[in-house]
């Protein structure tokens, strides 16, 4: 699978981690930056990646600012992209299983390496079920 991942600032080194993981795993990772530690605008990285997800550039797309919550809510405002903003393996599985989540937004400020492998595999390697939640997806489409 390839995937595209970017960070703010507060996510550098988090997403260096994250592409080691990915790569471990056997995908392919398109980094989005951003390349340094400068200040560097959240929305700015969320827009190129949420637009090679649903582009087809890349299968999924992962994030990475301090908290999360910036990047989940620049990525849903972009039509298409279901991001969800997870800090647990349950709830990764969970994202692809209900929401078929096609991008995740993790927390740089409080994650070791251990738990972003454990939910980028949960995430990764799970099935959206559909069904009912097919259903609830495409009222959430009719949203946009």
């Amino acid at each position: 699978m390839k995937i595209s991942i970017g960070s703010d600032h507060r996510g550098h080194d988090q997403r260096k981690t994250l592409t080691g993981i990915l790569e471990s795993l056997g995908h392919q990772v398109d980094d989005c930056g951003a390349f340094g530690e400068e200040s560097s605008d959240y929305p700015d990285i969320a827009a190129v990646v949420c637009q090679n997800v649903i582009g087809g550039k890349t299968d999924r797309g992962i994030l990475v600012c301090g908290t999360g919550i910036g990047m989940s809510i620049a990525a849903n405002k972009v039509d298409g992209v279901r991001a969800a903003l997870v800090g647990s393996a349950e709830a990764a599985a969970l994202a692809t299983q209900h929401n078929n989540a096609n991008l995740i937004c993790l927390a740089g400020n409080d994650y070791q390496p251990e738990q972003y492998q454990k939910i980028v595999s949960a995430w990764l390697g799970s099935e959206f079920e559909a069904g009912r939640h097919q259903r609830r997806l495409d009222k959430v489409a009719g949203l946009e």
